[in-house]
């Protein structure tokens, strides 16, 4: 398993270098560390975890015109060359196919316990400082406005609309990030998204003052 690891570890470093800041490496090494960290005290496969954590944004559908292929492609075709087992292979696919926020509608009902954990994971970073952050990075990737106080947020979008949606920054909290806490799959992961939440609410509440110059 150990060299397995590793060898994905440098995979994806490689593949991912020079990517967005907000879905690069560290964001790859938080997402495996949480997952880790989650993982200890759930009953799960740990190298499933630890290979899908490592590999779900390795084609992140977002930077490659919304094809959701090329990410279980790569994976598997890594994979294979590391000689892991078909069985392995097919879950850590299962995982990275489910994972995002936007796919959720079209989940199985009953999801696997090793996927709970590496969503949860990736869940996390999406919320509290790192997540602020990383919404304000990819916004200015995107060149969306930060906030407009005339267009509201629009909830209960399709997957569609999700995928197409170049709303303010500000929106994005409440269009997917203030949402997160609830959608926390286990007991650690429920543990953790509180405090980051919490941090969410008081960053907004504070731009909101800020931008109104109270």
């Amino acid at each position: 398993m150990k060299n397995l690891i590793e060898n994905t570890v440098e995979f994806v470093k490689e593949k991912l270098e020079g990517a967005e800041a907000g879905h690069d490496w560290f964001h790859i090494e938080r997402v495996w560390k949480l997952s880790k960290k989650i993982a200890e005290t759930e009953n799960c496969n740990q190298e499933v975890v630890e290979l899908s954590a490592l590999l779900h944004d390795i084609a992140d559908p977002k930077f490659h015109g919304g094809d959701e292929t090329i990410a279980l492609k790569v994976s598997r075709e890594f994979l294979e060359s590391q000689n892991a087992s078909e069985d392995t292979i097919e879950q850590v696919l299962f995982i990275i196919k489910n994972i995002s926020f936007k796919n959720r509608g079209e989940a199985p009902q009953h999801l696997p316990v090793e996927l709970k954990v590496v969503q949860d994971a990736d869940r996390l970073d999406a919320i509290g400082a790192i997540g602020v952050a990383r919404t304000f990075n990819f916004g200015g990737f995107k060149n969306n406005l930060m906030y407009h106080p005339d267009i509201e947020p629009k909830l209960n979008m399709s997957k569609e609309e999700y995928k197409k949606s170049n709303g303010t920054t500000i929106n994005h909290f409440y269009e997917k990030l203030l949402l997160l806490k609830e959608l926390m799959n286990t007991e650690k992961g429920k543990e953790i998204a509180e405090d980051r939440h919490n941090f969410m609410l008081n960053f907004l509440d504070q731009f909101y003052k800020e931008w109104n110059v109270n």
